[in-house]
């Protein structure tokens, strides 16, 4: 089966963003101690940080397996997505680099590589990296597209 030229650029895109994330994870493994901070300004530092559980460290007491076969099967969906639908494909993009640059992580080091540090005062977001952030751009995305749909039915129905 080829893909149709289209499926092509968003599965490009997908790499891309995961090059991204994998060379900054790289960069920071390879040149900070676990743990180590860089400030950058007055509410974001660099630092060496390690997930092991999932968004905001929840569920860090299962291991790796469950979380690499949820990313196994989202990965295979979003594929399908990319392939076979037609839309909310940018979306589907970045979650699936997302996806599986953090599987990628798991894999290969036993949990994510954490590194974007925002905070305002003593009050911290969690640490977090590309792949989070293409998740969370690509959900996004896809939120505001299904809002705008409901949106339009109800203007279309008269609500």
């Amino acid at each position: 089966m080829t893909l149709n030229p289209s499926a092509k650029k968003y599965f490009l895109i997908a790499l891309a963003v995961f090059a991204a994330d994998q060379l900054t994870k790289y960069y920071v493994m390879n040149n900070m101690p676990l743990y180590g901070s860089i400030p950058v300004t007055s509410f974001f530092n660099i630092v060496s940080a390690r997930n092991k559980g999932a968004a905001f460290g929840m569920f860090r007491g299962w291991g790796n397996m469950p979380f690499i076969a949820i990313s196994i099967v989202v990965l295979a969906g979003i594929s399908g997505l990319l392939i076979y639908g037609k839309k909310d494909r940018f979306a589907l993009s970045l979650i699936l680099a997302g996806a599986a640059g953090n599987m990628a992580d798991r894999i290969m080091t036993g949990a994510v590589v954490d590194f974007l540090d925002f905070y305002v005062f003593s009050h911290h977001w969690p640490a977090f990296n590309v792949a989070d952030t293409a998740l969370t751009c690509g959900i996004g995305l896809m939120l505001i597209a299904n809002i705008r749909k409901v949106s339009e039915r109800a203007d279309a129905a008269g609500i």
